[in-house]
């Protein structure tokens, strides 16, 4: 992508709004997203929803025809994807550096992720060492919007689960067995056996 956004013409409001599309879009794995699934996506009524996307497509942020679904343009996806990374860095930040544990970092990055200092940014994603996922595992986008996805469930739920288990993003674990009538397995953690279900395994990425 080559194309340049002001971001300091966009409201913390539409950067989030933004933010929920491209999730929807890369979630459903389609290029657009009804606003009847945005407006439930936030917990917002559908014509407090059209009104904003109405605001957006002035701005050129999205593509919507009044009844149809909308999709990001070029420069509305591009702000996605900043506002994205920004969230990543800053998570990877708190994790890392400020004693933050995975579960409480998303929170207060929604907070962080709107500040608007390109060279803060540049600084600080240096100062981690360039990473390439935040501590949830899923990717930090490049500064010039590339992107790549992961697939798992980062709720708060499944890492306080995780964490519970003592596991971290770069924790050794060995699987001792698997259960082929229920695809649950044993793990073995810090020493400890633990016996897991079906849906670890489909959200844990083993590198």
């Amino acid at each position: 992508m080559t194309n340049k956004i002001n971001d300091s013409k966009l409201s913390k409001n539409e950067e989030d709004y933004l933010k929920a599309i491209f999730h929807l879009t890369i979630d459903s794995n389609e290029d657009k997203v009804g606003a009847n699934k945005l407006a439930e996506y936030l917990n917002l009524s559908p014509a407090s929803v059209n009104s904003m996307v109405k605001k957006l497509k002035a701005k050129k942020m999205v593509n919507y025809e009044r009844y149809g679904k909308m999709e990001l343009s070029e420069v509305g996806q591009l702000a996605a994807l900043s506002l994205i990374r920004k969230h990543r860095l800053w998570e990877t930040f708190l994790y890392e550096h400020l004693n933050f544990t995975w579960d409480e970092v998303h929170e207060v990055a929604e907070q962080l992720e709107h500040i608007r200092s390109e060279k803060l940014m540049k600084e600080l994603d240096a100062f981690l060492g360039f990473p390439a996922i935040d501590p949830h595992g899923d990717v930090i986008p490049n500064a010039d919007g590339s992107y790549l996805t992961s697939v798992k469930d980062g709720s708060v739920q499944f890492l306080q689960y995780l964490s519970e288990l003592g596991l971290t993003l770069s924790t050794n674990f060995e699987v001792l067995d698997r259960q082929d009538f229920d695809k649950s397995m044993s793990i073995l953690v810090g020493g400890k056996k633990v016996n897991v279900s079906k849906k670890f395994s489909e959200n844990i990425f083993v590198l």
